[in-house]
């Protein structure tokens, strides 16, 4: 099972759903999101949702899941991936092979969403987050459809990424200009065929070093 640190269960949400999946021939299973403006599950058919506990769908949100090993056969997520859409392209390929994935609504689940970093590195955090989503989207699209299709959509958004970058430069505003600078940097990167590489800087070392030399000051 995977449970991201950002997840609140309910008091039966892991009895519930180890229940339903003594005798249930599944690829993933997902607790449903307790949150009905956020689900955490699509269905690209929208005739196959029913008003069942148990139903099928073609994608679910990786914060939460049970993966039979014995489907994947030890063979999950694509480790070329770092962040993002990782589950997209896992979901896909379960899909592909005409295997099972299911969300069990019996089963509830809260997701926070962005609060497992310390908001002192909100910066590098989203550096790192529009680079990384930038080289995800190109890298999930040119596996799946094709380097065509994947230049077609990142295409307009580097351009994009440009202009707002060389915009905020001007006007002196360089959290966002650099923000959409490493967006453009994460499209190029993919676009060359590069790992997904970039890290958030979280300098620790650096850190304490000017807390000392500025507590030595005093």
């Amino acid at each position: 099972m995977i449970l991201n640190p950002d997840t609140i269960l309910k008091p039966d949400t892991l009895s519930q759903i180890f229940e339903i999946s003594k005798n249930l021939e599944f690829a993933i299973l997902s607790p449903l999101s307790d949150n009905k403006d956020y689900p955490n599950y699509k269905i690209n058919n929208k005739t196959k949702k029913d008003d069942s506990d148990l139903f099928e769908v073609d994608q679910v949100d990786g914060y939460a899941m049970i993966l039979d090993r014995e489907q994947f056969n030890n063979n999950f997520f694509d480790e070329k991936i770092f962040m993002y859409l990782e589950n997209d392209d896992l979901c896909l390929r379960t899909r592909q092979k005409n295997k099972k994935i299911f969300v069990y609504s019996n089963s509830l689940i809260s997701h926070l969403g962005g609060k497992t970093v310390d908001r002192k590195y909100f910066n590098e955090i989203e550096f790192s987050r529009n680079w990384h989503w930038n080289w995800s989207r190109f890298y999930f699209r040119k596996k799946h459809y094709g380097f065509t299709i994947a230049f077609a959509y990142g295409f307009f958004t580097f351009v994009k990424a440009i202009f707002k970058s060389s915009y905020f430069f001007i006007i002196n505003n360089k959290f966002k200009s650099k923000l959409y600078y490493f967006r453009a940097l994460g499209f190029m990167n993919a676009l060359l065929n590069k790992t997904s590489w970039f890290r958030p800087r979280l300098d620790w070392f650096n850190h304490f070093k000017d807390i000392f030399s500025a507590n030595a000051k005093k």
